[in-house]
């Protein structure tokens, strides 16, 4: 069963697309997915694209696992392991859960793959050959016993506004407030433990600033009435807060390599290369892949969680831009979190319910966590998801309504009509219109119980 809380919008095929290209935020693959992921994003993303073909369109649906960045770097380090050691294992974990839950994709790739490191090192390149990035030489925490420059996460501090000890470079998990590493009071190296000491690198950034004008028209003028609510109000407040250079270049050792001859030792940004991860999955499917990225007759939809709004709306559109041949998002549905039994979903503090464990315990419930997760998805707002919820909603609405529903319609054909659907004989004016009505939104006919017939048993085999 599949059903979209949201009011599909009946004019959605009006605007005559030759095809669709459907993104689902790539999951981080340094644990596995969890219901709030599904909520928001995933269950949302395939109820379009189901849509979408049933309409008989021209659909790709990418995914993959986001395989870089920091925080896989540190859970291996934890482990004693390889950051490559992380991401096969969960990797393999997130794309047999997305398998097993029925979450249609087309591809289900992966950022560590020999096909995107190319695709997003090119990527870079083109951009750096055409002059659209800066270079600056800034000072950043360096850690003198390990010998190497210290990510935002690798470095961690006592908030200056909550005054949490325990504090990230880059955000306070207490407070929310997001940070620069110089922010924090008594800053500490998360790798020696000792006070680390700042040093000349030099990065690559993108100018965001530069894409002010476009965003204010693309954003600000050409998408106030389409997009959410929250994802337009987000980008407007990041807009008239004045964009900044954003660094696209880390000094790691995890990632993908900057492809120029002064850059040893530095990685793209993660935020720069997995969304180039969508491109590289859609080149590795098929030859044809420009088709879904370079022709205006494309309607490209990003469906993705409200904190990764900056990143599809302004950052990966600015970077779409300069390279100046692929087209730009039409929308980016964006949903706020899914809370469990009234607390924040925690990762660290193994507050969630795993998607893998779910489909081990309850092997034949795919269906029901589907529908109680899209009745209660946080479309407009924070929502809570409890097994008290989750079992009303099996035993009174599937078991009690629904079941009851199909167990009458069975019961009754059986009994008057021979176990077969019956013949129509005569279709009222409302009839007709309904079906014709229908068959104009979808774009295909109505098949009827006139032109075929039905088995009770095959619907109840």
């Amino acid at each position: 069963m599949y059903i979209c809380t949201e009011n599909i919008n009946i004019e959605l095929l009006n605007k005559k697309f030759k095809r669709y290209t459907v993104t689902a935020a790539l999951p981080y693959a340094n644990g596995p997915v969890h219901i709030g992921h599904l909520a928001g994003v995933y269950i949302p993303a395939d109820i379009y694209v189901r849509y979408l073909r049933m309409c008989e369109q021209d659909v790709m649906f990418i995914g993959g696992s986001d395989e870089h960045g920091v925080p896989i770097t540190i859970k291996a380090r934890q482990q004693g392991v390889t950051p490559k050691d992380i991401v096969d294992k969960y990797h393999t974990i997130i794309k047999q859960s997305f398998e097993e839950f029925g979450i249609t994709f087309d591809i289900y790739s992966r950022t560590s793959s020999a096909m995107h490191h190319q695709t997003a090192a090119d990527f870079f390149k083109t951009l750096y050959e055409h002059g659209k990035f800066i270079e600056k030489t800034t000072q950043q925490y360096y850690d003198e016993e390990n010998k190497q420059f210290l990510a935002d996460r690798y470095i961690t501090g006592e908030c200056p506004f909550c005054h949490y000890e325990r504090a990230y470079g880059d955000q306070c998990e207490k407070c929310g407030t997001s940070l620069n590493p110089t922010d924090l009071i008594n800053p500490k190296s998360a790798i020696s433990g000792k006070a680390p000491i700042l040093k000349d690198t030099k990065h690559w950034y993108l100018p965001l600033n530069h894409y002010e004008m476009f965003f204010r028209e693309w954003i600000l003028e050409g998408h106030q009435s389409d997009w959410k609510t929250n994802v337009y109000g987000q980008c407007k407040s990041w807009i008239d807060q004045g964009l900044q250079p954003r660094a696209v270049t880390r000094d790691l050792d995890w990632g993908v390599k900057v492809p120029l001859p002064d850059a040893q030792g530095k990685v793209l940004y993660v935020w720069f290369d997995a969304p180039i991860g969508y491109i590289s999955a859609t080149k590795e499917l098929t030859d044809d892949w420009e088709k879904y990225w370079k022709d205006p007759d494309t309607k490209l939809v990003h469906f993705i969680g409200k904190d990764n709004i900056v990143f599809h709306c302004l950052i990966f559109p600015a970077m779409l831009k300069a390279e100046g041949s692929y087209i730009l998002p039409d929308n980016v549905p964006a949903n706020e979190f899914l809370n469990l039994e009234n607390n924040k979903i925690s990762t660290s503090q193994n507050w969630a319910v795993w998607l893998h464990e779910y489909l081990q315990e309850l092997p034949d419930k795919q269906d029901v966590l589907r529908y109680v997760l899209t009745a209660c998805a946080p479309e407009t707002k924070d929502n809570d998801f409890t097994w008290k919820d989750f079992q009303t909603r099996n035993n009174s609405e599937l078991v009690a309504i629904f079941g009851n529903f199909v167990n009458r319609t069975v019961v009754l054909t059986e009994k008057y009509f021979q176990n077969q659907v019956p013949a129509i004989t005569e279709l009222t004016d409302l009839d007709k219109a309904a079906i014709a009505e229908c068959a104009k939104n979808t774009g295909k006919k109505l098949r009827i119980a006139l032109n075929i017939t039905v088995s009770v048993k095959d619907l109840t085999s």
